[in-house]
């Protein structure tokens, strides 16, 4: 899931501590590292793009990956969307987490081989990744109540997802302030 990296329009909190536009220019070049790093024939590589109009067209991102607008709501009703958009097992993973690698999908996969959903966690309660093994077949609150971008996102998202067998991958670090950037160096 990707923004137009515009500034004041992506990473803001980032934007606060470092200016918008070397928020913008971050999170452009850290995207642009995560696509080369997690393109792999083993899955089909999609963006899903914010805003709508724009995103779909723009040429920051590679043109050979297929474009899904993720449409109005919040960051649930923005991930249903994407995950219902897909004919299999689908994961969703966020642009700002530059440990991501390709290895790292694939064990989300195999996880879903035997689970019915996979998160990985961030350290902050959040989570990096999303993968469902049956994504047209989501459970009838899924998503709802929760608290996004707080400590209980995790914990309230898999509260979503009742009588499921979930796992888990990699605990990554996400970028949203300058405090996290050194995590990036490790």
């Amino acid at each position: 899931m990707v923004k137009e990296p515009r500034p004041g329009r992506v990473k803001t909190r980032l934007g606060r501590d470092i200016g918008m536009t070397a928020a913008a220019w971050w999170f452009r070049h850290q995207t642009q590292s995560l696509l080369r790093r997690i393109e792999d024939p083993r899955w089909q590589t999609v963006l899903a793009v914010s805003p709508d109009r724009e995103g779909l067209s723009s040429r920051i991102w590679p043109a050979h990956l297929p474009r899904w607008a993720q449409g109005r709501g919040n960051l649930g009703d923005r991930m249903a969307r994407m995950l219902a958009c897909a004919p299999g097992p689908a994961c969703v993973i966020g642009a700002d987490i530059p440990g991501i690698t390709s290895r790292h999908i694939a064990q989300a996969f195999a996880a879903l081989g035997d689970h019915d959903a996979v998160f990985g966690p961030a350290p902050d309660g959040g989570y990096w990744l999303i993968g469902l093994k049956h994504p047209r077949r989501p459970p009838p609150a899924f998503f709802a109540n929760v608290r996004w971008s707080t400590e209980h996102a995790l914990s309230d998202t898999k509260a979503t997802l009742p009588n499921h067998r979930i796992a888990h991958v990699a605990t990554l670090q996400d970028v949203d302030t300058l405090r996290d950037l050194p995590m990036t160096r490790r």
